[in-house]
């Protein structure tokens, strides 16, 4: 697999021309449309995530820009998003792919793609696409794409009504611990 987006080697790749460029500083970028969700963070560190397919497994390197996006097709706590950015972004979980026919990719209330570039979709079966460079989504954020850039991110297409902030980190108290 390939980390270079398609386009080549030209410094002007699709991701880098006539985008909306938004800052992150390692806080996560939320994005909500009517009734989904998406959570953005950047890897943050060079490492290597293992995909987890029916057949076979391989292991994709991750570099500091690369983009870490959780996508919830049917909205959902926020947390939970968050925390499945957490596990793959701090603690390198691997990903599952499902055959395409497993009744299990209905339930999937969220999935995660780790790549420089990503494309949202809403014509993919949630949680059957091992290329990291596509997520499924709703179709509210279908056609979005996503390019990690040192020191935030740009948005393509982003569709009208979509809202989009920072979230800023929580500071646990011992008290929420126990």
């Amino acid at each position: 697999m390939s980390k270079k987006p398609e386009g080549g080697d030209s410094s002007e790749s699709p991701s880098r021309v006539g985008g909306t460029i938004i800052p992150l500083r390692g806080e996560p970028l939320l994005i909500r449309g009517s009734h989904s969700l998406l959570l953005i963070g950047k890897a943050g560190s060079r490492f290597s995530l293992c995909i987890e397919t029916p057949d076979d497994e391989y292991c994709q390197g991750v570099d500091p820009d690369d983009l870490v996006v959780v996508s919830m097709p049917e909205g959902g706590p926020v947390e939970q998003a968050r925390m499945m950015l957490e596990l793959v972004r701090q603690y390198h979980i691997p990903l599952i792919v499902l055959p395409k026919d497993h009744p299990g990719s209905r339930r999937l209330s969220m999935v995660v793609s780790v790549a420089p570039e990503i494309l949202l979709a809403c014509d993919i079966r949630r949680g059957t696409h091992p290329e990291q460079h596509l997520l499924c989504s709703s179709p509210e954020l279908s056609g979005l794409l996503l390019a990690g850039i040192p020191g935030g991110v740009m948005l393509r297409h982003l569709p009208p009504g979509a809202i989009i902030t920072h979230l800023v980190a929580e500071k646990y108290s011992t008290d929420k611990q126990q």
